[in-house]
């Protein structure tokens, strides 16, 4: 029998790590990362930092993940909350009344927009849709379910039926009953909504679409419509939720209550995973004939709770929000001086809060800039939907210093996408 070697014995090289990935995690992964000469492997992370394992590359950190590390990577705060959790509890028992899981559905009762009473946990926002689209189903009894084209909620069963047809075409036909319209177009949305419609669900700005950011009326508009036809308005707040946009929900900014809210990603704090399904109580009547129709061995785990709860208690704080809003001026008008030296790359910036879009002149652009941002110590990367729109996505707990020196990495790489575009039009 083989020897198996951890991969925390000794100090493999960056090149047996990759091979071992490349072998048993995903051969196409490491094939792409290698063509595309990003020869990185993370090893230390810290803050708005990442490391290489060979320790000579350190790249900030402005993916963070679409959202996870929205209070940096290892957290101190969030490290110790969990280290003491670990003293008392483990995963818990998803049949059982559990005291941290009512503490954490309290408090997003308490923090949640308009009158979200009720949270069912997952551990992954793909799982919290899939419940979401469940509930909306259950409480109205119909089955249509709108969603906005080029749009992203997961790689799950229903979360992948609402998403854009580029995560699913490779894995056979779709689910019925799913229809996809133009985000931002109301007449559109107009058009398909009628009183067969479950549901309307769209995140308050799509990432993986490049990033538009809504008009406000949009999100009105909406809500007129489902109110007017019955149907239920489910807000995907994965990645523009706690703080990002300046606001704890992005939705906020619209001033209009969804009747299901999903949150992800950041609410692990990035140590511990957490979602959340939050609605209002009437949706709970879906629950009364089994309240164990639905369960998740892992969502909601006792010993990620308190984690959870520091993550709110930290990003719902005043004076937190309103220093998010301060740098994310910091970075508008940071771009718009860059525009003055790169208008024939750089379009602008698609911005709320630190919810943030590089918009540049043309497709090709996004992954030049992607590959260039990593050769300037930057890991920033292109939506793949709309590759014309580079995330900008730092952590909210970056120092204003740290913003100009993004924008000066930025500034660099830009230079060498202009160098390299005019190599392949050479």
């Amino acid at each position: 029998m083989p020897k198996v070697t951890p991969i925390t014995s000794g100090s493999p090289s960056k090149s047996d790590i990759m091979a071992r990935f490349g072998r048993h995690v995903s051969s196409g992964k490491a094939r792409f990362f290698q063509s595309a000469g990003i020869d990185f492997v993370m090893g230390r992370r810290e803050g708005p930092y990442i490391w290489d394992v060979s320790g000579e590359v350190r790249l900030i950190d402005c993916h963070c993940n679409g959202g996870v590390y929205n209070l940096g990577h290892r957290n101190p705060e969030l490290i110790r909350v969990l280290v003491e959790s670990l003293g008392e509890l483990d995963i818990g028992n998803h049949h059982l009344v559990s005291a941290p899981r009512a503490a954490l559905a309290e408090q997003l009762a308490r923090l949640t927009p308009g009158h979200l009473a009720y949270t069912v946990f997952a551990v992954a926002g793909g799982e919290a849709i899939d419940l979401a689209i469940k509930v909306a189903r259950g409480y109205t009894a119909r089955t249509k379910i709108i969603s906005a084209r080029g749009g992203y909620h997961g790689c799950t069963g229903l979360a992948l039926a609402a998403g854009d047809e580029k995560f699913r075409v490779a894995f056979g036909p779709s689910l019925p009953g799913f229809l996809q319209v133009p985000f931002g177009d109301v007449d559109a949305l107009a058009a398909a909504i009628d009183e067969e419609t479950a549901a309307v669900i769209l995140e308050t700005i799509p990432a993986t679409n490049g990033m538009p950011i809504p008009k406000l009326g949009y999100f009105s508009a909406v809500r007129e419509l489902c109110d007017r036809t019955g149907a239920q308005l489910i807000i995907d707040e994965v990645q523009a939720g706690l703080g990002r946009t300046g606001r704890l929900w992005g939705i906020e900014h619209h001033g209009i209550p969804p009747d299901i809210l999903v949150i992800g990603k950041g609410l692990s704090g990035g140590i511990y995973p957490m979602a959340a399904t939050s609605f209002r109580a009437s949706l709970e009547a879906v629950f009364h004939a089994d309240p164990f129709v639905h369960i998740s061995t892992f969502g909601g785990a006792e010993v990620g709770c308190p984690v959870a709860q520091k993550v709110l208690e930290i990003s719902a704080a005043p004076a937190f929000l309103a220093r998010v809003s301060e740098l994310a001026d910091l970075f508008g008008a940071g771009f718009r001086e860059l525009k003055t030296y790169h208008g024939d790359l750089l379009v602008g910036l698609r911005q709320k809060g630190l919810m943030m879009g590089i918009e540049l002149a043309h497709e090709a652009y996004g992954p030049l800039f992607t590959k260039a941002a990593f050769d300037h110590g930057l890991l920033s990367i292109y939506a793949g939907n709309y590759p014309r729109v580079v995330q900008l996505l730092p952590p909210l707990i970056i120092e204003r210093a740290l913003v100009g020196e993004i924008l000066e990495r930025v500034d660099d790489a830009l230079g060498q996408v202009r160098l390299m575009a005019e190599r392949v039009a050479g």
